[in-house]
């Protein structure tokens, strides 16, 4: 029963059987929409001995400098590094490197951002050797980090950024990093979840059906299942290791994870500085004192954050912790495959990180 469940679980969780577009050809990107002698297909070796299936994307000022004898796109990636930022990317559950809504992230970090791409498939995914697991995952994340370092790369040149199970990859990359004092440019959390048990408790089959409900009717039975995770990727309680500047989107009308994910990731980030107060004993009937202590803690928050709207694609929070740059993007579309973009996420990722 225990195995059964472990199977199960791997296999609701990274759904990595699934590998779109069916029967991808690597060695030929520009198959799936990029540009011919921009992307070098590579594999990167883990610790552990796995083999990661991998592109190196040019940036798109880098590439458009090349005329069409200039060599093959490998004798390229260590000028390129040396002369532009690079994001490695840490893509979600299920599909490939070459599936069309990741490419379009790739199109647009090269173009817009002008930065390098490094889009790793993780262990057991797309062409990658091995079996995914959450350490397995973080593992191959460090490895294609030190791949970049290998290349040339600087740390502080390297934005991490992840999308949906991507964001659990990257904040415990940052977290390690941060640990063992390793500069980096910093941290992108697109549609993340604060954790796998929460994202289970909050997920609607379909946008409508929550998955937990039917469960809810024997009560003892989601707890059980949450405690039994193997998996649980718990960027809550990681999130508050990373040293780096960190910029958090999310899209109001993703059904897949809801956007409240984000504000706890965020709140998260503003609790140090937030005074302390004992939670109420009852929300529904809080005493003058609590009623008090609230509004202390929603001042100090509204001294701490700036909000700008944006009309026609959502707003901006942005605050501080530890001296470094805390910033929630919410936008009224993208769902949740398209977040990053979307033109106010890209932006705001470029102003956040000084690429523009």
């Amino acid at each position: 029963m225990s195995l059964m469940f472990r199977f199960l679980e791997s296999q609701i969780l990274f759904m990595n059987a699934i590998k779109l577009p069916l029967f991808a050809d690597f060695t030929h990107p520009e198959k799936y929409g990029l540009l011919e002698k921009q992307t070098l297909n590579l594999t990167i070796r883990t610790p552990d001995n796995e083999t990661l299936g991998a592109w190196f994307i040019l940036s798109r000022a880098y590439h458009d400098t090349l005329s069409s004898t200039s060599g093959s796109v490998e004798t390229h990636i260590r000028p390129a590094l040396t002369k532009h930022r690079t994001i490695l990317f840490l893509h979600g559950n299920s599909a490939t490197r070459a599936f069309q809504p990741r490419v379009q992230y790739y199109q647009t970090f090269t173009r817009h951002l002008g930065t390098n791409v490094l889009a790793v498939d993780y262990r057991g995914f797309a062409d990658s050797t091995g079996t995914p697991s959450e350490t397995g995952l973080v593992c191959d994340a460090r490895s294609a980090w030190d791949w970049l370092l290998g290349e040339g790369a600087r740390p502080e040149d390297i934005l991490v950024v992840g999308h949906s199970l991507g964001t659990g990859v990257a904040s415990q990359l940052g977290a390690q990093l941060s640990k063992e004092g390793i500069g980096c440019c910093g941290v992108v959390l697109l549609s993340p979840f604060s954790s796998v048990p929460e994202a289970l408790s909050t997920y609607n089959i379909f946008g409508a059906i929550p998955l937990m409900k039917p469960l809810s009717l024997i009560p003892p039975l989601p707890s059980m299942i949450t405690q039994a995770l193997i998996h649980k990727f718990d960027t809550l309680s990681t999130i508050s290791d990373i040293k780096y500047p960190i910029l958090i989107a999310h899209a109001t009308d993703d059904w897949v994870i809801p956007h409240t994910h984000s504000d706890v990731l965020f709140t998260a980030l503003l609790e140090p500085a937030l005074p302390h107060h004992p939670p109420p004993r009852n929300a529904l009937h809080l005493t003058l004192e609590e009623v008090a202590a609230e509004e202390d803690r929603r001042a100090r928050r509204e001294e701490l954050v700036t909000h700008t709207d944006l009309p026609g694609v959502g707003g901006v929070d942005v605050g501080e912790r530890e001296g470094r740059r805390v910033v929630l993007v919410k936008t009224d579309k993208g769902g949740h495959d398209y977040i990053g973009v979307q033109e106010g996420v890209w932006e705001a990722i470029g102003t956040s990180f000084g690429f523009f």
